[in-house]
């Protein structure tokens, strides 16, 4: 098995408890120390895009998501044990879910927003 760094494996239990702010911060803190590491930088927008949306920001959660797709590309299928078919998968769905005519909403609007499929990220390796 891969020795991944401590924050990824962290990343992985706060996505999957829905904490995408925490997320964010643990991908960033790897991604500043490896710039050019686009595959850290996909799941950082992506995170970040599922936070946004969460808050009402949907235009910012569409440009995230799709920088998110951008920068996965390359990484597929697998790459450090993250099967990238399953969450490009989960991209896609959420890309199409972002209702087109919003850009933003009021906080108590917000639950009026499609919800977004559950993605659960593990390691396969």
């Amino acid at each position: 098995m891969e020795d991944y760094p401590l924050e990824y494996y962290e990343f992985f239990v706060s996505f999957n408890e829905g904490d995408y702010y925490t997320c964010h911060d643990l991908l960033e803190e790897m991604w500043m120390t490896d710039k050019g590491n686009l595959f850290l930088k996909g799941l950082l927008q992506m995170s970040v895009s599922i936070y946004h949306y969460e808050y009402g920001n949907v235009k910012g959660a569409r440009l995230m998501m799709q920088a998110a797709q951008e920068y996965l590309q390359s990484y597929r299928p697998k790459h450090w044990g993250i099967n990238l078919e399953h969450v490009y998968g989960f991209i896609e769905e959420c890309l199409s879910i972002f209702p087109e005519n919003i850009d933003r909403l009021p906080f108590e609007m917000i639950e009026s927003l499609p919800k977004l499929p559950q993605l659960v990220l593990y390691l396969e390796d």
